[in-house]
């Protein structure tokens, strides 16, 4: 139960906060979302090198820190890890948000396009969990894990059938890791995410069809901004959540409800 002196603010003040695949994308909107909550330190996870909207978030929260680990890679990202709990002294949370999707039929992929979207999808959101807990059970942290899954998970659309797959694989994930890492106050959800306006999805406001598409199915007749996403991860990350656990959060307005006639 939570102490007499529990915060129940709506804020991460105080808090660690360590986003995977967030030097741009939705990522980088949840970092934004968390520093504006006052996170303490923000920490980026990425493979890739920052580039110019990072550098200018930067500018404005001192307090925003990179690592470029292979999250696909389990000493890599331990070492990130380890880095981000010895210059901070702590970790109270992972957003798992590095992904990646490939527009292609299930009857052309072959085993090295599966291998690559299993590993950054899949196994590097279930290794930086698992590492993260380990790390928090050793310091008596009650931390809390956020993965990113898809609203393909839901839905598959034609053209991205193995990308759902991948996204049904996490977002169960975190119902059985909530189970058993809940003893150690280790709390996992999950946020779905419908089109959300990245260099992933530049492509869909560009359908022939679309202003017809949004018009038929209602809703907001845009993509989402990536930190429109943001109040949902800063909720679960957020100490006031404490009975939280378990749960995927879908952020997809109206729209998802065209994805099955999405082409590309």
């Amino acid at each position: 139960m939570p102490s007499s002196n529990f915060n129940w603010q709506i804020t991460l003040a105080e808090k660690v906060v360590a986003i995977t695949g967030a030097n741009r994308g939705i990522g980088l909107g949840i970092a934004e979302v968390c520093l504006a909550n006052s996170a303490k330190f923000v920490y980026t996870l990425d493979l890739m090198e920052p580039g110019e909207d990072f550098a200018a978030l930067q500018k404005r929260y001192s307090n925003l820190r990179c690592i470029q680990p292979d999250v696909t890679s389990e000493e890599s990202i331990e070492k990130a890890i380890n880095q981000v709990i010895e210059e901070t002294g702590g970790i109270d949370g992972l957003v798992a948000n590095a992904g990646m999707t490939k527009h292609r039929p299930a009857l052309k992929f072959d085993r090295e396009q599966l291998d690559n979207l299993s590993n950054l999808n899949v196994f590097g959101a279930y290794f930086g969990a698992q590492i993260v807990a380990r790390k928090s059970i050793e310091l008596g942290v009650k931390g809390s894990i956020v993965m990113t899954p898809s609203m393909t998970s839901y839905r598959p659309d034609r053209v991205r059938t193995t990308f759902s797959k991948c996204f049904n694989y996490v977002r169960n994930m975190c119902h059985t890791l909530a189970m058993e890492w809940s003893k150690h106050g280790i709390r996992v959800n999950s946020i779905s995410p419908g089109f959300v306006r990245t260099a992933m999805t530049y492509y869909v406001e560009n359908f022939p069809d679309w202003d017809i598409k949004t018009q038929y199915y209602g809703g907001m007749p845009r993509l989402a901004d990536p930190r429109e996403l943001g109040g949902a991860y800063v909720h679960l990350l957020r100490e006031s959540s404490s009975y939280t656990t378990g749960i995927d959060i879908p952020i997809a307005n109206v729209i998802v409800l065209c994805y099955s006639d999405c082409r590309n």
